[in-house]
């Protein structure tokens, strides 16, 4: 923007005043067009994927002779089609949840003692390995899931099978590891890095007035902590979590390669089975018919509106603390 000054009347003893007057450039106007473009073009982009996939569902869904939110089957090459999503809803959300049980107070932990603790010659490459991890691709997660994790878990399952199998949540039967248990504790390995990178981004942004105030009265190095970084990074963790567990909910090739999939609902989280929406997708498109893939597309779309819930949730957690977030919005 271009800016003339003019010098105004003034009183005496008064500064002077300036009067400012913008004029647009045209480099302003293509600039204001291309990123007015843009977020309109990102808009129809997201509209026609909710066209396409509501279209695509309504189809598929009044072909279904079986209840589509509550069936426990899936059977779309027969006739009449019979599928649901109770299976594929219950295990992504307790997988989902079982991977933010862990992983985010381990995040956080990191996190601190990285922004707070750590020398400088240590953090740095804590940080640096902690980014690593996101580089890593799905795919070799679920190789290493299968190949290492799934058989080192036995002993696990049994501990937790003679102490907590009276709650009927962890009673183990034998076998492989390949359950819900097993998937969650490999969503968390893969989540840790986005969640510790948010977190530790927010409490290096803490005011150090605040800490050394709290240093100044005598406070330790965890009072410091507690009454001054975790209040102000609260929303900040949240938003962090929020943006992992939408990284949970999708992925695909990590839970299809660890999960020994069914289409049962387990009592005991130890037991092989259940299913997520992703991992059912990708395991079934391939050899899936018309009708399949349109119940396919069905059951995406439900995956599709629970992460933008999911995203919009943490966006407006994030709008909360704006010192941080950099953003008006």
């Amino acid at each position: 923007m271009k800016t003339d000054i003019e010098p105004t009347s003034t009183s005496a003893g008064s500064p002077p005043q300036v009067s400012t007057r913008s004029t647009g450039r045209a480099g302003d106007k293509i600039f204001l067009g291309l990123s007015r473009g843009s977020g309109i073009a990102l808009l129809v982009i997201m509209a026609a994927i909710a066209g396409f996939l509501a279209y695509r569902a309504a189809i598929a869904i009044s072909k279904d002779e079986a209840n589509f939110l509550t069936a426990f089957e899936w059977s779309t090459g027969s006739t009449p089609m019979r599928f649901g999503i109770a299976v594929l809803a219950y295990g992504t959300v307790v997988s989902s949840i079982i991977a933010m049980v862990i992983a985010v107070p381990i995040a956080v932990g990191i996190a601190l003692f990285i922004s707070h603790y750590a020398p400088r010659r240590l953090a740095m490459p804590v940080a640096y390995v902690i980014d690593l991890l996101a580089a890593v691709p799905s795919i070799v997660y679920g190789l290493w899931g299968a190949l290492f994790l799934v058989p080192h878990l036995t002993p696990l399952y049994t501990w937790m099978d003679t102490y907590l199998g009276w709650t009927g949540i962890f009673t183990y039967q034998g076998g492989a590891a390949r359950s819900l248990f097993t998937v969650g504790i490999l969503l968390a390995i893969m989540i840790l890095p986005i969640v510790t990178s948010v977190s530790r981004e927010v409490f290096r942004q803490v005011p150090k007035m605040h800490e050394e105030a709290a240093l100044a009265l005598g406070a330790t190095r965890w009072e410091v902590v507690r009454m001054s970084v975790l209040p102000f990074g609260r929303s900040g963790i949240i938003s962090a979590s929020m943006l992992g567990l939408g990284r949970a909910l999708g992925e695909t090739m990590a839970v299809a390669t660890v999960l020994s999939p069914s289409y049962l609902i387990n009592t005991s989280l130890l037991d092989p089975g259940g299913g997520t929406f992703a991992q059912n997708i990708a395991s079934h498109f391939k050899e899936a018919n018309d009708n399949g893939r349109d119940a396919l597309i069905a059951s995406g779309l439900v995956l599709f509106v629970i992460t933008l819930l999911v995203n919009g949730a943490a966006r407006m957690i994030i709008a909360r603390r704006k010192e941080y977030s950099g953003t008006a919005a």
